[in-house]
């Protein structure tokens, strides 16, 4: 049995149910007779920022590497004709003074450089982007998890290298990341059932709505599990029904959970009442597989809109406020920031889970659709079955599983989920059976907020290329500083540190991280502290409900010093912050508190960071 646990955002508690969902599992299955006994497996896929070992505490005994295919630029037989920054569709090439220049983070490993090089000056050589780390020996259950080397951007791959460890005779529980994009995708795939954590907020609906349109589009019996449950969780209830959905399981909102979760001790070791509630989750496990509903849009008015406030700055600084991981709040510390700002232009770069316009409320002032690179298809009435596309195809999007046509029995097939748009099966199709066009993967917009405008996007279910629509985005907000002369872009950005978070922080002038006291937040924060450091960009760092563990907390403080940051503000356990959400209400609008006054004084702290590095 596979279950993926997966959430559409982070912070709902998804590594919380699996770790704990596995525990109690495997202290029953040793109660069993031995004949009867199954193997429990915990897996953890969310590749860029694995948190479960943090909690499981595993003695690895094997790592293995991740390898994949990349480019190597020979100049003694290259011509310099540009061919193969021509054919990639990722802009990881590029031809400068007859140098080939070739930029790693962006290459997606696909070939098609490679192959279609006249000269051969393109060879492949197998490059690491990850490891592998199993403890199998590990009691009561296990373990393996995969970890993505920062700055990489290739994480399905690294899924995928965890995922050979499933062992289909036993309960493979799967940790995906957070989120609807392909490493998502990767982790769901296989998959029997999917169970999704979410909690009773807008936040946690408008993200349980794109992990819906996921799991249903891939064709996956699906569950919800609702955290922090207040017992009625009307919010998403209703839509459960809606759908068609059943609610799997509830866990009550707790704060000795938080707690003890904060210091990373096991929650069924310390809660038996959980304990039997998990184990009630998966002995009375429902799911179901209705028709993918419909997905919100943004609706573009009609008329002329008024005009923007112009500023008068001459330029502008951008601030990138960041996580590691979800749940944090740092969609709550840029949504108190915005209203705090004079002039500003917001952009939320969490191009896959967008959540600021919950808060912000835009009004739509233009929508744009994205063209994300290409999508290929293979028309089955041209195929000859020769299968160029599918040995060159490396990412084993093509199979030999077609419709018949008058050739042969089969022909080749495409799937849609697992192809990246390289572009590479066209070109060398010797009969011209695969056809190519443009892959609309997304819609951008410009709104206007009480608190300035704002740049935001919407990246489509189980789409490629979200770096390139967060570049987008903050392009668009640049253009937007630099013409309405505003002296600041406040970009939310989204969690991990895989390729939509690269394309949030080069080349930005100041990170925020925003972190909680727990062992997970702090070990989040180093390596996004490490991807910042990657790129040059100096960080200062925000603790989120400060006072839920000193000792994580004190932590926080000595690793920013070591990493030369510092920590610039200190948000208090306020549930007055969950009252905000729940209202739909910046923390700052709900009215004044501990949170409130401790935002303020993080924005005051944060324009004097932004004198210090003018």
């Amino acid at each position: 049995m596979i279950i993926t646990v997966a959430s559409g955002k982070g912070g709902t508690g998804k590594t919380t149910f699996a770790v704990n969902l596995a525990y109690a599992l495997a202290e029953r299955e040793k109660q069993k007779p031995l004949a009867e006994r199954r193997g429990v497996q915990l897996l953890d896929c969310d590749v860029e920022e694995p948190n479960d070992h943090l909690f499981v505490k595993p003695v690895f005994s094997e790592t293995t590497p991740v390898l994949v295919p990349k480019p190597v630029w020979n100049p003694d037989t290259c011509i310099a004709c540009g061919k193969c920054a021509e054919v990639c569709n990722y802009n990881a090439i590029a031809v400068v003074n007859r140098k080939v220049l070739i930029f790693n983070e962006l290459c997606h490993s696909c070939g098609a450089c490679a192959a279609m090089c006249p000269k051969g000056a393109l060879r492949e050589v197998a490059t690491q982007i990850g490891i592998v780390e199993s403890a199998p020996a590990n009691q009561p259950f296990k373990f393996a998890h995969g970890l993505l080397n920062i700055g990489e951007a290739l994480a399905p791959n690294v899924v995928r290298a965890v995922k050979q460890q499933i062992d289909p005779a036993a309960i493979n529980i799967i940790d995906a990341s957070p989120g609807t994009a392909c490493p998502v995708v990767a982790a769901v795939q296989q998959a029997d059932v999917v169970l999704l954590v979410t909690e009773p907020t807008p936040f946690g609906l408008n993200d349980l709505k794109l992990a819906v349109g996921l799991t249903l589009k891939m064709g996956v019996p699906t569950g919800i599990i609702v955290n922090r449950s207040d017992g009625e969780d009307r919010i998403i209830a209703d839509y459960a029904r809606d759908v068609g959905l059943p609610i799997t399981g509830r866990i009550p909102f707790k704060r000795e959970y938080a707690e003890v979760y904060s210091s990373g001790s096991i929650l069924v070791e310390w809660f038996p009442e959980l304990r039997a509630n998990l184990l009630d989750i998966f002995d009375t496990l429902s799911t179901a597989c209705p028709p993918v509903p419909s997905e919100d849009v943004f609706v573009l008015p009609t008329g002329s809109p008024e005009p923007f406030t112009p500023g008068n700055s001459t330029d502008y600084k951008e601030v990138t406020i960041i996580s590691g991981k979800g749940g944090t709040g740092k969609t709550t510390v840029t949504a108190a920031l915005a209203q705090l700002a004079g002039s500003k232009i917001l952009a939320d770069n969490d191009v896959d889970a967008a959540d600021l316009h919950l808060l912000l409320t835009p009004t739509v002032r233009e929508g744009h659709d994205f063209v994300g690179g290409t999508k290929a298809e293979i028309e089955a009435d041209k195929c000859v079955g020769c299968g160029r596309c599918a040995k060159v195809c490396h990412f084993g999007a093509i199979a030999l599983d077609g419709p018949a046509n008058d050739l042969i029995g089969k022909t080749y097939r495409i799937n849609p989920l697992a192809c990246e748009g390289c572009g590479l099966c066209p070109r060398i199709c010797p009969v011209d059976a695969i056809r190519s066009g443009e892959n609309i993967t997304g819609r951008w917009y410009v709104s206007a907020t009480d608190y300035g405008p704002m740049v935001h996007a919407r990246l489509g279910i189980a789409e490629e290329n979200s770096g390139r629509l967060v570049t987008q985005v903050r392009n668009r907000a640049a253009q937007l500083a630099r013409e309405l002369h505003h002296e600041l872009i406040l970009g939310d950005g989204p969690p991990g540190t895989g390729c939509p978070v690269i394309a949030s922080v080069s080349g930005t002038d100041l990170v925020m991280i925003v972190t909680e006291p727990t062992v997970s937040g702090v070990h989040d924060m180093t390596r996004v502290m490490k991807l910042a450091a990657h790129f040059g960009v100096p960080t200062v760092i925000v603790i989120n409900k400060a006072d839920l563990n000193t000792e994580q907390a004190a932590r926080i403080e000595a690793i920013a010093a070591l990493h030369g940051s510092r920590v610039i503000g200190r948000i208090p356990f306020d549930r007055a912050v969950n009252d905000a959400l729940m209202a739909g209400k910046t923390v700052i609008d709900y009215g004044e508190g501990n949170a409130s006054a401790a935002l303020r004084e993080i924005w005051a702290a944060l324009q004097n960071e932004l004198r210090r590095t003018a």
